[in-house]
């Protein structure tokens, strides 16, 4: 017997939102070492464990403030290197730890820099080539760092060209830049020097859908996953000799993701592809085995997130959907599969809810591939429709130029478990459905793209899903503009919105786009106008909400980084002062020690509360009550604590 929501427990924000017990997991190239992401201090940092005794855990960095969320291993297993920014300025440098001392150096001690991993090599352990933007912030000269010494190398000085490929020698091979037309030219590197033309070049309409994959570890391949001359994506290989083309693999509905290729040679081994859900295949048979392997005993959706330089051993991560995320060791010789960790174990046995994967037709006949979830005993014959009709939350992806995809989010659940159900849209200009669908939405910012949106709330609606006068939006990045966007332009259709670090004013966003993007900004004038047309300028003004702001006349909640280098805080000082202006309220949450995205997890849980209580307030689901919620965040309530319940009681404990 289904219980009713009402009835259902409450899924603690901790819970979804606080820090895992462990993520990240890895294991080092020898294979002699596990490595992973957890608390110290109540702050993540990385451990390292010998494989055959995983429990001699040990911390290896000591960070006190801020997160550390990516790291890897050396090529030469005697130390994990990891890159942080400072308060989300994403000036991101590059650190190692050695795992014998312990003693931690910074790679590189710059100012106002940003490192790019350039390539790393199967072959060559004992260096790295990166890319690093400390002479010019536009332009990342390419460096050989020796891991031993420490000591950086000049290889190129670069003046012109966004992004650099690599063989396993660690020799340039390629330098890709913007074109005229917002494509990409493609030109080889010979002794260290670009040649003058281009080998390869992309029109603007396949930019996003068409890049080099990468080498073989001879040189003799390079692969490609390319769309020139077709829609969606395809995998070849070329011959790096004579220049021709084979094709590897490809899919009428979406493109070719990801690949898994041999750590030796740099064949690929298998590919993945993502319409609704992931489907892998493989090429080479003891890979293909060892999918089918893994495929009969995990439950849901797995990857193979890290492995052994002799391909032994893999890491899994495997989202079961309905129970917390878990990574697995597998051991492909012994036919092994020994649990490493249970990311969030405090959600076992909480009520998580299935994902449904659902297509909506726009008005103009595009199929839109979305994802809903319903809250739980909402749906007592579980065909993906609500007994009755409740409220939901549109969940809007940022990018655009990304996508929603089908699996654990906790978005989705913590909204599902407080009443609502949750639709997210892979609205036009969403990438992995092919180019058509990604250049459906050229310069089509305020208009066609979220014409889909609200032709999936409609959708919604005439299902039976959503209550027509209950439905909110929300969303971080684009998504914050789309929401901003659904209150000024559709003010009628949405009950409330959350904006999470959402340009208001498109000009303005681009004049202030950083430095390193520069190489890259004709695709924005391309995708979106240009502000040094009169055309492009008008195009960008009629989609900023910040000059319809007068006819937001719904509860609106924002959320800024005040560090954010992608949309800076003006974005949404500037709406929230035309709102005020106007007389219309607005509640406006200020994190001064973040960037694009909160990465603090006391500030993700503190804003997660204020969101639910305006949402519980707005259109009527539960939450869980502030409580202290916001006394370990550096949260600012810049204005409006008296339009969500209990915050200006929160505030003033």
């Amino acid at each position: 017997m289904t219980s009713s929501p009402e009835q259902t427990p409450l899924i603690p924000r901790d819970a979804l939102f606080g820090n895992p017990t462990r993520a990240q997991g890895q294991i080092s190239p020898d294979g002699k070492w596990l490595s992973w992401l957890a608390p110290k201090d109540g702050v993540l940092n990385i451990w390292i464990a010998p494989v055959d005794e995983p429990e001699a855990a040990r911390a290896m960095t000591g960070a006190t403030d801020r997160p550390i969320r990516q790291h890897f291993w050396a090529p030469d297993s005697r130390a994990v290197m990891y890159i942080q920014d400072k308060a989300g300025d994403e000036n991101f440098l590059l650190y190692r730890i050695d795992v014998a001392s312990g003693a931690e150096t910074t790679v590189t001690p710059f100012e106002n820099t940003r490192v790019q991993l350039v390539a790393a090599s199967h072959t060559i352990k004992d260096k790295l080539l990166l890319g690093i933007n400390n002479r010019d912030p536009q332009w990342h000269d390419i460096h050989m760092l020796d891991l031993a010494s420490g000591q950086l190398k000049l290889v190129l000085e670069n003046n012109a060209y966004a992004r650099f490929l690599a063989d396993d020698s660690l020799t340039l091979r390629m330098a890709m830049r913007q074109n005229a037309a917002g494509g990409t030219d493609y030109f080889r590197v010979s002794d260290g020097t670009v040649e003058a033309e281009p080998f390869e070049t992309t029109a603007m309409e396949d930019s996003i859908t068409t890049s080099p994959a990468g080498y073989t570890a001879d040189g003799g391949t390079l692969y490609w996953i390319d769309s020139r001359g077709r829609n969606t994506a395809a995998l070849f290989a070329q011959d790096t000799a004579t220049g021709a083309r084979r094709l590897i693999a490809e899919d009428d509905k979406a493109d070719i993701g990801s690949t898994l290729r041999d750590p030796a040679t740099g064949e690929v081994e298998a590919w993945a592809t993502t319409y609704l859900t992931t489907r892998w295949t493989a090429s080479d048979p003891e890979t293909a085995a060892s999918l089918a392997w893994l495929g009969e005993r995990l439950e849901g959706d797995f990857a193979v997130t890290s492995r052994t330089d002799d391909d032994s051993i893999w890491i899994i991560g495997n989202d079961p959907l309905t129970k917390p995320v878990a990574t697995y060791i597998y051991d492909r010789k012994a036919a092994t599969l020994t649990p490493f960790y249970v990311s969030r174990p405090e959600l076992e046995g909480m009520p998580l809810q299935p994902m449904h994967p659902v297509e909506i037709a726009s008005r103009d006949g595009l199929t839109l591939p979305s994802y809903l979830t319903l809250p739980p005993g909402s749906d007592a014959d579980g065909d993906g429709v609500p007994d009755a009709p409740v409220p939901m939350v549109l969940l809007v992806h940022g990018g655009p130029w990304a996508r929603d995809g089908y699996g654990f989010n906790p978005g989705h659940q913590m909204l599902a478990n407080r009443g609502y159900a949750v639709l997210s849209v892979n609205f036009r200009g969403s990438t992995g459905f092919g180019k058509a669908f990604l250049n459906a939405a050229n310069k089509q910012w305020g208009l066609k793209m979220h014409d889909d949106l609200i032709d999936a709330v409609e959708w919604a609606v005439e299902r039976g899903i959503a209550q027509k006068d209950k439905v909110a939006i929300m969303g971080g990045s684009y998504g914050g503009y789309a929401t901003l966007a659904g209150l000024a332009f559709t003010p009628e259709t949405f009950a409330c919105g959350v904006d999470i670090v959402g340009p208001s004013n498109l000009e303005t966003l681009l004049e202030t786009i950083p430095p390193y993007w520069a190489p890259m900004v004709k695709i924005f004038h391309e995708r979106m106008g240009n502000p040094s047309t009169e055309e492009g300028r008008a195009l960008l003004r009629a989609a900023s909400p910040l000059y319809k702001a007068d006819r937001i006349t719904k509860p609106l909640l924002i959320a800024q980084g005040a560090n954010d280098p992608r949309v800076k805080q003006a974005e949404s000082d500037q709406i929230v002062g035309a709102m005020k202006q106007a007389g219309i309220p607005v509640t406006y949450v200020l994190y001064p020690d973040e960037g694009h995205g909160f990465a603090r997890p006391e500030n993700n849980i503190a804003f997660f509360a204020i969101a639910e209580n305006f949402l519980a307030e707005c259109i009527g689901g539960r939450a869980e009550p502030l409580g202290d919620a916001l006394k370990p965040s550096s949260t600012e309530i810049v204005e409006g604590a008296e339009h969500v319940q209990g915050l200006t009681a929160a505030v003033g404990s």
